[in-house]
């Protein structure tokens, strides 16, 4: 078997201070590691110098997703009352919702033993109902809202009020006032993410604006979710449960991708999105695509990326691109450079 279809080659060692924690301010000062694949060479900079590298005839491709207050503490409602009148059954939960299946089922992640039927009480009248609970841990549940099923428009509504920012596990501290908009995207729209697209926290309204006077600029939308933290369990890469995110391209979106226009993907999840598109024709529904050495890009010429998990599913993805030992060799570099790794760390530029 290849050595690129191991999960265990993916394995890289890092030092715990280089998990970055909180985002550089200004954004656009963090580092940045550009890989030239044609000369294979590295040049380390910083990312206010991005358009530097990118080449002028190049269309961008960004997420514009929006990031929900998707971690929600409450209780379970007492399961009875004993003869003293004391309420018995009760106790802490806390759920991280994932996405709507339909207009009133909802995916979920759930700390706390919880049995079919139990009812979750949170802030501002909202209940949750456990319908359904899945081999993988995820739950399926229902939500009311002063004793009215809530739709997902009415529930992020609910959520923005009484909910936290999903900071990704790795961070081990609790959300505050400033990830509100650090770890959101400068053009996040389209409410439904419950991790950010990081590759684009990077950006500054200057910077910004001086890209999209460029280049021209492109706007999908995929709904990241929980599943993109889930670390590859199996021995073999392919057998991993690829999880899947709603997704939707624009006709006007989709016609640049039908072209032969060179792409600058910025995110592992654009880069799903338009690979995705190529191979389906689908400008909406679920992407459940896994990109790695064995499936490599079709449409997708450049890639702005962070720096991801070991042995997870993005830094397989990256290394579709340069191969896995190459890979693991910038991320070497990196390390050595100390750059910040993961969520709210540095990026890389591949060319």
């Amino acid at each position: 078997m290849s050595p690129d279809l191991l999960t265990e080659n993916y394995d890289y060692v890092l030092p715990p201070e280089y998990i970055a924690t909180a985002p550089v301010q200004p954004r656009d000062h963090a580092k940045l590691l550009v890989y030239d694949r044609k000369s294979d060479t590295i040049t380390h900079t910083t990312f206010q110098h991005l358009l530097q590298f990118i080449p002028k005839e190049c269309d961008v491709f960004l997420n514009d997703t929006r990031v929900i207050k998707a971690r929600l503490f409450g209780t379970k409602q007492p399961t009875h009352v004993s003869k003293s009148g004391i309420a018995q059954g009760g106790g802490k939960v806390e759920l991280l919702f994932n996405k709507p299946l339909d207009a009133h089922n909802y995916l979920v992640l759930i700390r706390g033993k919880v049995q079919l039927d139990s009812i979750l009480l949170f802030d501002d009248a909202l209940t949750a109902k456990v319908v359904a609970l899945h081999e993988d841990g995820a739950r399926t549940v229902t939500f009311t809202h002063h004793n009215q099923a809530i739709r997902f428009e009415e529930l992020v509504l609910v959520l923005d009020k009484i909910g936290h920012i999903p900071l990704p596990p790795y961070i081990q501290r609790e959300d505050n006032k400033e990830d509100e908009t650090d770890y959101q995207t400068l053009f996040a729209k389209n409410a439904g993410a419950v991790a950010a697209p990081t590759a684009s926290l990077h950006f500054t309204p200057t910077l910004f604006s001086a890209l999209e006077k460029r280049h021209q600029t492109h706007k999908i939308t995929l709904h990241v979710g929980a599943g993109t933290f889930k670390p590859v369990d199996e021995e073999e890469i392919l057998k991993h449960p690829m999880h899947s995110e709603y997704f939707h391209i624009s006709k006007s979106t989709s016609q640049v991708l039908d072209s032969n226009i060179p792409l600058l993907a910025i995110g592992t999840t654009v880069t799903r999105t338009i690979e995705h598109y190529v191979r389906t024709q689908e400008t909406q529904g679920e992407c459940d695509l896994f990109l790695n050495p064995s499936n490599v890009p079709q449409r997708v010429t450049h890639l702005l990326t962070n720096f991801h998990l070991p042995k997870s599913t993005l830094i397989m993805l990256v290394s579709a691109f340069v191969g896995r030992e190459k890979t693991l060799t910038l991320y070497q570099e990196a390390i050595e450079k100390k750059y910040r790794f993961f969520s709210y760390g540095d990026a890389m530029l591949i060319l």
